[in-house]
């Protein structure tokens, strides 16, 4: 089973990515992204669809 699930920058706060995500036996994403209001790329880490 997959879920969306959103992609929020760790310095700002901003949701800048939804991805799916398998659901059986995943812990949470953490990757680096770039973020569109610091303008660099900064961690991000899965924050559940609302």
């Amino acid at each position: 089973m997959r879920e969306y699930v959103w992609m929020e920058c760790t310095v700002c706060g901003a949701r800048n990515y939804r991805t799916q995500k398998e659901t059986r036996g995943a812990e949470r994403l953490e990757l680096k992204k770039f973020c569109r209001k610091e303008r660099k790329h900064t961690p991000h880490k899965e924050s559940r669809k609302k």
